[in-house]
């Protein structure tokens, strides 16, 4: 059976990502990249769905961990009554990323500390989400053993000390003693190449942590919660993909909203929405040439003609994410089905305009220059966005249901109207800059008719339900955060979205989203309304809800997508894109009205 989804902490190499539980098992691994098909799956079922666990012989055991300062390279350390040793797991970062396409590694070094320590491997391989048993054969010699297994396209081999055959799966041990250091080295590579070399560790090792480090000390932040910030960042990083530029959602798939429930979705791709928020996180703390990257990224994905547009792709662009079920994996904690793809992509989405024309804008403003395609490209969007505007959208939250005019994403189409003005006005830009004001103001004028009732902002026209992403409107400059409607918004989701101190999206009870069941609070919410407090001077109420918020992350600074406070756990995809972008904006938030005078 898996671990709770916060008992797991991440390693990356910015191609794909593996989960470690605090046993000591890797239950999550798709190679070569983040959205291929998984090599370990017990995550979404058991240990025969493919995993590699070494943990100490001893069951009584116990183990800390952490990560090595501002890096991905874990370190568990176990303790037995005789004895101490640490595993230090990575990915290996290499400065060229097309490496990664003829090989991917995962290293696990043992080091004993104190005394002798033995640990066990048990190590299940299964391609495919655990549909192909792969054909496996010993080709090392005593003195340097090597296991390889192959099925179709893919192939591993695992070096570093002997395993054998036993029930569909391969056990062995590792004794180490103090002062003694023994590698385990997992490399994939497509099955039609010969075997690769094995790699230098402590060449690789050292490289891995510089690239890391280096990266965090480029973090320009200053404020309460920088921890938690620096690690928030590392997150998003180890999210974007090397080679491409793509920013993952998370790197999971089908761990459930609701345990047990159907609300299980594949997160492993590029939300425009998504990546455009992330970028803004990365633009604020210093990392103007990740803007660059993903805007080149955003011009290969959308090329063409902009009545194609998705809300979402491929970590290179791909546009083919066909949602299907995958009946061979029985789900995180029986939670079914096991979704691959995301029908969600073929939905039309009013806000998603918005979001990229927002984070361009604030790209430019950042001194993010002007390339040949990026100008015509917005403004390829913002005739998209007019040629649309009629139409009734699923928002922000993919709803499943009948479409609507969300409030969130009116407000949004205004937003895209209003930065590309700006873009004409400020920035000398050619474009229609009278139309565009005149469809923002149109879109003002609607909002304030049809998106307000009772003296606060709806959820969609027609309703006088709220729902958290009302936020934002704060957030994107519609209104100023003590906007008599938005404090009186905010007034209503604490009485009808709240559940012990943490915010839902919206009242799945509505029946709007057209999914049964239920779902947990959603983290990135509970970060907005921080700074909704933050911006209208309830700063004791900012601070509480921020501490909590933060508590929620676990041992090493990981957050998944919902927290359930009646069961204590995070539940959803991990770690989640937006609930730690959110974190950065709401620390941001913090910092600002700490240095506010008053």
């Amino acid at each position: 059976m898996a671990s709770r989804i916060e008992d797991y902490a991440l390693l990356s190499n910015c191609r794909t990502a593996a989960l470690v539980s605090r046993e000591g098992s890797i239950d999550w691994l798709c190679l070569p990249r983040l959205d291929s098909a998984s090599t370990f799956a017990a995550l979404l079922g058991d240990d025969s769905h493919g995993r590699w666990q070494l943990r100490p012989n001893d069951p009584d055991a116990t183990c800390t961990r952490h990560y090595d300062r501002d890096t991905f390279v874990l370190i568990t350390r176990w303790q037995t009554a005789d004895a101490v040793a640490e595993v230090h797991d990575f990915m290996p970062m290499d400065p060229d990323p097309g490496v990664m396409i003829r090989r991917t590694d995962l290293i696990r070094r043992v080091i004993g500390v104190e005394g002798s320590m033995t640990l066990r491997q048990h190590l299940s391989i299964r391609f495919d989400y655990s549909r192909a048993m792969p054909w496996v054969r010993q080709t090392g010699t005593p003195e340097h053993p090597r296991l390889v297994a192959m099925a179709g396209p893919d192939a591993i081999a695992v070096r570093g000390a002997p395993v054998q055959a036993a029930d569909h799966q391969h056990i062995g041990e590792v004794t180490v003693a103090t002062g003694e250091t023994r590698d385990l080295h997992l490399t994939w590579f497509p099955s039609h190449h010969a075997v690769p070399d094995p790699l230098d560790v402590d060449e690789v090792l050292p490289r891995t942590k510089d690239w890391w480090q280096s990266w965090a000390d480029r973090v320009e932040h200053s404020g309460p919660h920088h921890e938690k910030v620096v690690r928030s960042l590392l997150m998003l990083r180890a999210l974007t993909n090397h080679e491409t530029g793509g920013i993952a959602a998370a790197a999971t798939m089908a761990l459930p909203e609701e345990i047990g429930g159907e609300r299980n979705w594949d997160y492993r791709y590029v939300w425009l929405r998504d990546a455009a928020l992330t970028l803004e996180a990365l633009l604020d703390h210093g990392f103007l040439g990740v803007a660059e990257r993903w805007r080149e990224w955003l011009l290969r994905a959308v090329a063409g003609d902009p009545a194609d547009l998705q809300i979402m792709y491929g970590l290179a662009g791909e546009r083919n994410l066909t949602e299907w079920v995958v009946d061979d994996l029985p789900g995180y904690e029986s939670s079914a089905p096991v979704r691959v793809g995301n029908g969600a992509a073929a939905q039309y989405q009013a806000d998603v305009v918005g979001e990229v024309l927002v984070t361009l804008s604030a790209a430019r403003t950042s001194g993010l220059a002007e390339s040949e395609f990026a100008w015509p490209l917005e403004r390829a969007l913002l005739r998209f966005a007019a040629e649309q505007i009629e139409r009734p959208d699923h928002g922000l939250w993919e709803i499943r249901g009948e479409p609507h005019m969300f409030t969130h994403s009116r407000a949004m189409i205004w937003a895209a109207f209003d930065r590309g003005v700006r873009a004409v006005e400020d920035f000398g830009l050619e474009g229609p800059a009278d139309t565009w004001r005149g469809l923002r103001d149109r879109m003002r004028d609607e909002i304030d008719r049809e998106g307000v009732r009772n003296g606060h902002f709806t959820q969609y026209y027609g309703t006088d339900e709220v729902d958290a992403s009302l936020l934002l409107l704060a957030e994107v400059g519609f209104c100023t955060p003590d906007d008599p409607r938005m404090l009186a918004t905010v007034e209503r989701m604490e009485q009808t979205l709240m559940h012990d101190g943490l915010l839902h999206r919206y009242r799945t009870g509505t029946g709007v989203d057209g999914l049964p069941g239920g779902e947990s609070p959603f983290l990135a919410c509970s970060f907005w309304l921080v700074e909704q407090y933050a911006a209208t001077g309830r700063l004791d109420d900012a601070r509480e809800l921020m501490g909590r918020l933060c508590g929620l992350t676990n041992d090493v600074g990981m957050l998944s997508e919902e927290y359930d406070p009646v069961a204590e756990r995070q539940v959803g995809n991990t770690p989640q894109a937006f609930s730690h972008l959110a974190l950065v904006r709401a620390a941001d938030a913090l910092t600002r009205s700490e240095l506010r005078p008053r």
